[in-house]
């Protein structure tokens, strides 16, 4: 007895659906990667950028017209400070200064970065030879020099001592250290170094100032992508007082690590507070602003702008003297410039120059001001254009439903028919159609 088999609907629909989801998903999986391939374009150019601005910034650093004095009026003192010149090729800027307390008060004005005061024995040598010399006129040449060099003598073979201002720049105070250390040993003494401007005992290469820029920076800037993405439903002045408060809480923060935590700043810690809101307030001003035109590449626009070269620029680890002329060039008008030079003029330079560099900042706050009105305006047009198209598409949509749907037709009552009469009670209203007009008339015809 043969047993037929039956078609096995059951299975073969399953297995139909299986290749329709199976055909599915490689477009699916295009999709994604297509949308993960675009979105990984902004960390690679991340990537790119912080390795040209940090290596072209940091990579070969070297003295450009670094100014150094050498302290003296004489001829010596001269010819030294000539000397240093030519040898330098343009990387050193000599001069010369007639005293040490001149050379310190530069030093701490930052005019110059190094001061080298020669040997005590041989400048007084060569003064009471000039002053035995002059005198000898009078009383006899050959015995004011003799007394010249006896005295000159006895002020002992002095060590060449050389100044610098570590709070200032510590790689600065380094390299004209590694400058002056040979000269002084062709002299025959060991050089003395002497710091007019340390910077604060548990900071000892001052360049703690620096690091809390990163700390307020990458503070600042985080909460823009914050404000800008997860408050982009909030209207741009709701948005602007967040970033203003942002800054007061960023800036505090700032100014707890630097004074009671880390003790980089033992005095001033108000003046520091100011210029960290200050700082802070402009980064996020710019960034909520930027975002209105930016969009998801506010990101790295951010960054480009206040880690890629701003960090590089700031003087935090190598001077302006110290890099190319690009980036010397941006330290002039940069904000976190202005964050650190100001921070240790207030801090450790008896606040010389800082009106300067209080105005960068508050310039960098202004157009941030800017920056976020240009972007009120910009929304308000963006509203007004959205408005007016859902506008014009709402009559759009409406003008081609009226072509599409008919109206309905007005409905009447019509009364029944008067059998043998051939009349019929019918509506007499003004707008009764030809339509119903013709029918009544059929029945009168055939006298339903």
């Amino acid at each position: 007895m043969s047993t037929v088999r039956r078609p096995d609907h059951h299975r073969s629909a399953p297995q139909g659906g299986h290749r329709a989801a199976s055909a599915g998903r490689p477009a699916t999986h295009t999709a994604g990667l297509r949308h993960v391939l675009a979105h990984l374009i902004t960390p690679l150019l991340m990537c790119i950028g912080m390795g040209l601005a940090y290596l072209g910034a940091f990579a070969h650093p070297a003295p450009h017209h670094l100014p150094v004095a050498v302290v003296g009026s004489s001829r010596s003192a001269q010819l030294l400070a000539q000397s240093i010149n030519d040898r330098s090729g343009g990387d050193l800027e000599a001069r010369t200064v007639p005293r040490r307390a001149t050379a310190v008060e530069q030093l701490k004005h930052q005019d110059i970065f190094g001061a080298y005061v020669m040997n005590a024995a041989a400048q007084g040598q060569s003064q009471e030879r000039s002053q035995g010399q002059a005198r000898g006129q009078v009383q006899g040449q050959a015995q004011e020099r003799s007394q010249g060099q006896t005295r000159g003598q006895a002020r002992g073979a002095g060590a060449p001592e050389l100044l610098v201002a570590t709070a200032g720049s510590d790689t600065s105070a380094s390299v004209v250290q590694k400058i002056f250390t040979p000269l002084a040993a062709r002299q025959g003494a060991p050089l003395k170094v002497t710091d007019v401007a340390p910077p604060a005992e548990d900071d000892p290469t001052g360049q703690g100032v620096f690091f809390l820029l990163v700390a307020i920076s990458i503070g600042s800037y985080a909460s823009v992508a914050v404000i800008g993405g997860a408050g982009a439903v909030l209207p741009l002045r709701l948005r602007a007082a967040l970033a203003i408060g942002t800054s007061v809480v960023v800036s505090l923060i700032g100014t707890a690590l630097a004074g009671p935590v880390f003790h980089l700043v033992d005095h001033g810690l108000w003046g520091l507070w100011g210029m960290a809101w200050l700082y802070s307030a402009g980064v996020l001003l710019i960034g909520t602003g930027l975002h209105t035109f930016l969009k998801r590449w506010t990101t790295l626009g951010v960054m480009a702008l206040f880690v890629m070269l701003n960090f590089t620029s700031s003087g935090g680890i190598f001077r302006p003297e110290m890099q190319n002329g690009f980036f010397a060039a941006l330290h002039s008008f940069w904000n976190g410039a202005g964050f650190v030079e100001g921070l240790r003029s207030h801090v450790y330079f008896d606040g010389y120059g800082l009106s300067g560099h209080v105005w960068t900042l508050v310039g960098w706050l202004l157009v941030g001001v800017l920056m976020v009105g240009l972007a009120g305006l910009a929304e308000r047009r963006r509203r007004a254009a959205e408005d007016e198209a859902a506008a014009n598409a709402a009559a759009v949509a409406a003008a081609a439903v009226a072509a599409t749907v008919p109206e309905p037709r007005p409905q009447r009552w019509v009364g029944a028919a008067t059998p043998g009469t051939g009349s019929a009670d019918a509506a007499t209203e003004e707008e009764m159609t030809e339509e119903v007009m013709t029918e009544e008339e059929m029945e009168e015809a055939v006298g339903v």
